[in-house]
């Protein structure tokens, strides 16, 4: 059974999202990030998919206040990206409460810091995240498209590298459905990775979907904020 993983973006300490990565066109929710929080574990999901947008743009954590109450709740999981860059970045990360990080940018700029952070924390802890347009990897808060594709990145921290979150940014928030044949092709490229599908959200049909391809685990955003698919439905998993 596929796992939901809900989503907070966070700008100044606000929920928000995104349409296709671009800034300028942000919504802005009224919830607070512990009040989505609150209605996600009365859910029972309990694993949380949270983005420091603000930091992601600046390229330093900037909503750790944020992270440190989310995590002193207890009874949530967070995984957390965001802005990282150095090694402080990481160590006030979880020293906040994070039970994951997600390394982006980072990853793809500067390599040897992410497999550092693998033998460091471990891949149970420090998850890939590769944000693409088509197969091309995204970087600095989705500003800026490289020439790496997505599979390049992936073997950059292979055999250490267990968890990779892949975004579809085209599809981000804008309830097209996911890429399940990007999926399926990664999945099938590398089967000792666990892979979470990311962007295109909007139906419970669009999760069937990804859980009838064998994809592990969704993550779902826009769809919840803008009530396209409710706590309720998604209870049953």
């Amino acid at each position: 059974m596929i796992q939901i993983i809900p989503a907070i973006d966070i700008i100044e300490g606000r929920c928000v999202r995104l349409s296709q990565g671009d800034f300028a066109r942000r919504s802005t929710y009224p919830e607070t990030p512990s009040e989505m929080a609150d209605l996600f574990a009365a859910a029972g999901l309990t694993r949380i998919h949270a983005v420091d947008l603000e930091g992601a743009k600046v390229g330093a954590p900037r909503n750790l206040d944020v992270l440190k109450a989310l995590s002193e709740r207890g009874d949530l999981d967070i995984e957390w990206g965001g802005g990282i860059q150095n090694s402080a970045d990481l160590d006030a990360i979880f020293s906040a409460g994070a039970g994951h990080v997600i390394l982006g940018t980072v990853a793809a700029t500067d390599p040897s810091f992410a497999r550092e952070a693998l033998k460091r924390f471990g891949p149970e802890r420090i998850v890939l995240g590769a944000d693409v347009r088509g197969k091309a990897v995204a970087t600095r808060g989705w500003t800026e498209t490289t020439e790496q594709g997505i599979e390049d990145l992936i073997r950059l921290f292979l055999p250490a590298l267990k968890e990779v979150i892949v975004t579809q940014i085209a599809r981000d928030g804008m309830f097209s459905g996911a890429d399940v044949p990007l999926y399926r092709e990664l999945m099938d490229l590398f089967p000792e990775v666990t892979f979470t599908a990311s962007g295109g959200i909007g139906s419970i049909g669009d999760i069937r979907a990804l859980e009838e391809a064998g994809v592990p685990r969704v993550i779902v955003g826009k769809a919840l904020y803008e009530k396209k698919i409710t706590l309720e439905e998604l209870a049953a998993w």
